[in-house]
């Protein structure tokens, strides 16, 4: 195997590699490379696509934000765009969003800060967060009631932390401030074992999505799953079926309680995973980053096998290579059914970025075009066709700024797939 990892470190991941691998190593090796996932829906797949500029210049926004009097130089934060990802010139990048960012001049060096709009969109989020502290506890309280031992290493946890919507001080802005529920405690004596415990068992958190699904169902009906696959799905829809007949087995157990059985078993990690993902806030989290939480949620050995068996609960992509999984129910086409009220604020700020964007795309167009024109080279016809183009191509970007007149850049595959990478992280 290790022998077979070398090569296609050596070759890459193409079809080409493979015919150039000697004979004698068995292709049933290399199958086992391939990625598994749920046969593609084309909406979910859209979902989750997320603009990639977006993640840039949230960390950007952050970096900034934690500098002196928040001005950043641009020097400092050309050193930064490495663990970006990016290449290129900091200085080019800022101002391709002049909304965002307030690129100035001063005594011969360029420094950057946060727009106006850009400022309120930040005051606005953490009125946001305040007012969602409450809300962040229980989500908080509701993980530790779904672990075995009501316990979650802090370390661990920091890997999903984006995804439920805690902050980088939610340790002291939930943990300390609620010191009736959790504590911080060390039984190892390891920097790295500090775990947040639960205090109080709430029976009033101990309700999943499921059961508060059914509760607010008129007809009374008992929790159960909701399969969200076509109708013409026949056999995922017969095994859904059967699946969904047995009873509804809580994710909230109390201590000492234990869950006998397989199916029972695969009953309740189904529910586990289908809590967590109703407890993100973009109903979704990567495969990886959940399988280090196995002993923690008492999740089976092979999760990714036990998500893929239910393709009408979960939708799995590997994405660019990256396992994620998604929970059906949560999307209504390629839009959330509920969004978070961070969601939201989020997405103002893409919009806030995607108008600038649209702006500096448009001022260049028009200065290259009067370019031409003194050129005498530019055409009515070719004119009128640029002109409708650039009404629907503002996300466009120029090949050379971000390549730094170097190969690769973000457009280049490779670069493309490591910065997916850190995309699908789940750290935006």
């Amino acid at each position: 195997m290790a022998i077979v990892c070398g090569l296609f470190r050596l070759l890459g991941s193409s079809s080409n590699a493979i015919q150039h691998l000697p004979k004698s190593i068995p292709l049933l090796i290399i199958r086992r490379f391939s990625l598994p996932s749920t046969r593609k829906d084309p909406d979910l797949e859209s979902a989750l696509s997320r603009n990639k500029r977006w993640i840039v210049n949230s960390r950007l926004k952050n970096i900034i934000l934690r500098c002196p009097n928040q001005v950043a130089p641009v020097k400092f934060l050309q050193k930064k765009f490495k663990t970006l990802d990016l290449q290129g010139k900091a200085l080019n990048w800022l101002k391709k969003y002049p909304c965002c960012f307030d690129v100035y001049l001063e005594e011969d060096e360029y420094y950057c800060r946060l727009t106006k709009p850009m400022m309120a969109l930040v005051e606005e989020e953490e009125l946001v967060k305040e007012a969602q502290e409450p809300v962040l506890a229980d989500r908080l309280a509701k993980l530790l009631m779904m672990s075995v031992d009501q316990r979650l290493n802090v370390v661990k946890l920091n890997e999903l932390k984006r995804s439920f919507g805690f902050g980088d001080d939610y340790v002291v802005r939930i943990v300390a401030k609620y010191g009736d529920v959790f504590r911080l405690v060390n039984y190892s004596g390891r920097k790295s074992s500090m775990e947040i415990e639960l205090l109080s068992w709430n029976p009033e958190l101990a309700v999943s999505a499921v059961e508060a699904a059914a509760a607010g169902n008129e007809s009374g009906s008992e929790p159960s799953f909701s399969c969200s696959l076509p109708t013409t799905w026949t056999n995922p829809w017969e095994r859904f079926e059967e699946f969904n007949a047995s009873p509804y087995i809580s994710p909230y157990r109390e201590p000492g309680e234990v869950v006998e059985g397989e199916k029972e078993s695969e009953k309740r990690s189904v529910g586990v995973v289908h809590e967590l993902l109703s407890l993100t806030l973009w109903k979704k989290l990567s495969v990886v980053k959940l399988s280090h939480f196995k002993k923690e949620f008492g999740l089976p050995e092979k999760l990714n096998g036990l998500l893929l068996k239910h393709p009408g609960i979960f939708y799995v992509s590997n994405k660019y290579q990256v396992h994620t999984v998604l929970l059906r129910e949560g999307y209504d086409g390629s839009e959330l059914v509920h969004k978070d009220p961070l969601v939201v604020v989020k997405d103002k700020f893409g919009e806030l970025m995607q108008q600038g964007l649209y702006e500096y795309n448009r001022r260049r167009y028009l200065a290259n075009l009067e370019k031409k024109r003194e050129k005498g080279i530019e055409s009515v016809k070719s004119v009128g066709r640029k002109r409708d183009r650039i009404d629907h191509e503002d996300d466009d970007v120029d090949d050379q700024e971000n390549r730094g007149g170097r190969p690769g850049g973000m457009f280049d595959p490779e670069e493309r797939k490591r910065f997916y990478q850190i995309l699908f992280s789940d750290t935006q």
